[in-house]
């Protein structure tokens, strides 16, 4: 079987180990791709280690040689959401989300083509807009109802899952380029939101009522594209970066009044830059900065308070800002099938206070993780990797949205926290 077909026969298959739902911790964007950057806080754009680099810098492709990389990390992030001072009582008070454990399964194929040539492919997620509340014991002036004023649960469901086939080329002994076709597909749904669908008692919020809340799950897909450098610019030190503009998805057509743009719901840009060096040959310390421009995609970036109905072109996000993340991570190889690793990562915090009502949905505050993991080799071509990832508490506390409905004080004032751990385990076998 020629290394064309091989890849093509193992994409599929990767995406579908991969179709569930994602959250992530940068935003939405996961702290790192592949469990040996997982263990390093993510940092990963100078690194070859895996196969993964279809997600991280495309160039490092080259050096990691022929290779499988699957694995699986057992994903716990815990919400909830407090309002409290507002004019009405039945307006106050507390829920916690019920959904805080999802599997995250990785894969990814490299084979090298000759010894400067390789392709392979690097199957990864996104997501982080994952919540379901409980209705709880709110009363919006019209019988019972959930924090947002709508009926039964209240929560959104968004998924990002990205194919990406890589070739990377050395063009130099020390030096490479890559890049990665990304292949996109969203998954989308949202409930309890009727308060937002032009709903009697309530302001008209949107241009096209019926496609706001509970439609089930839409899809969407696009494509886009990733390219990257990889350089060893001098002995021990190692320099990469990376770049993906913004990527068009179709419509959420279902959801075409609840998104700015008729349901347009883009992947924003990002790009990285990283150096990783080796003080003494068993020590690694690896770098990145990141940049996320979330605010480039209308959808998320829209402040919720534009004065426009939900689904317009320049109507009301999540309000999140662009965001700065850095990492930090280094790896101590023990002994010749022992390697340990630890890592920080700190982001911006994406969500304004201005935006806190909007973003019960999906509170995306964290900025600060903490990492651990290990590689132990089981021989001369396999090898277990085990990744754990801890994030303490963050919240942003905001004036509620509905003070704009009922008269300032009235709708009081919310705040939305998170905390979260990761866990994962994953095999590679080199080849």
């Amino acid at each position: 079987m020629t290394n064309f077909k091989r890849l093509t026969r193992l994409t599929p298959l990767a995406a579908a180990l991969v179709a569930v739902p994602a959250l992530a911790t940068n935003g939405y964007f996961a702290h790192g791709y592949g469990l040996k950057a997982k263990g390093m806080a993510g940092a990963s754009t100078a690194m070859a280690q895996d196969s993964l680099g279809g997600a991280t810098n495309p160039a490092s492709m080259v050096w990691s040689g022929s290779r499988l990389d699957v694995g699986v990390d057992l994903f716990s992030p815990w919400r909830d959401a407090t309002r409290s001072g507002a004019g009405f009582a039945t307006l106050n008070g507390s829920v916690e989300s019920d959904r805080n454990y999802f599997l995250i399964p990785e894969f990814g194929y490299n084979r090298m083509i000759n010894t400067t040539l390789s392709a392979g492919v690097s199957v990864y997620g996104n997501g982080g807009m994952n919540t379901t509340y409980p209705q709880g014991n709110f009363n919006c002036g019209g019988g019972a109802a959930n924090m947002l004023c709508g009926r039964g649960a209240l929560g959104v469901d968004l998924m990002q899952l990205i194919v990406a086939p890589t070739v990377a080329y050395k063009f130099h002994p020390d030096h490479s380029i890559g890049a990665s076709v990304l292949l996109g597909y969203q998954r989308f749904k949202a409930d309890g939101l009727q308060a937002f669908d032009n709903a009697p008692g309530f302001p008209p919020f949107t241009q096209s009522p019926g496609n706001v809340t509970n439609r089930g799950h839409d899809n969407s897909t696009g494509v886009g594209v990733r390219i990257g450098y990889f350089g060893r610019i001098a002995d021990r030190v190692n320099v990469g970066v990376a770049y993906a503009p913004k990527m068009n998805m179709s419509r959420f057509d279902k959801y075409a009044g609840l998104f700015a743009g008729n349901g347009d719901f883009d992947i924003p840009a990002n790009y990285s830059a990283g150096v990783s060096f080796s003080p003494v040959p068993a020590w690694t310390v690896a770098a990145d900065y990141q940049r996320i421009n979330y605010s480039g995609v209308a959808s998320v970036g829209n402040p919720s308070s534009a004065l426009a109905p939900l689904g317009a072109a320049n109507g009301p996000g999540f309000g999140w800002r662009d965001i700065n993340v850095y990492k930090l991570g280094v790896a101590w190889q023990m002994n010749s099938r022992l390697t340990l690793r630890a890592g920080y990562n700190h982001n911006d915090n994406p969500i304004r206070s201005s935006d806190v009502t909007f973003n019960i949905l999906a509170p995306g505050v964290m900025t600060s993780h903490y990492t651990v993991g290990f590689t132990q080799a089981m021989g001369n071509d396999s090898e277990f990797t085990g990744a754990f990832m801890f994030a303490r508490r963050g919240s942003v506390s905001g004036p509620s949205m509905f003070n704009a409905v009922l008269g300032p004080g009235a709708g009081g004032n919310e705040t939305i926290r998170m905390r979260e751990f990761s866990i994962g385990l994953g095999w590679s076998k080199k080849f």
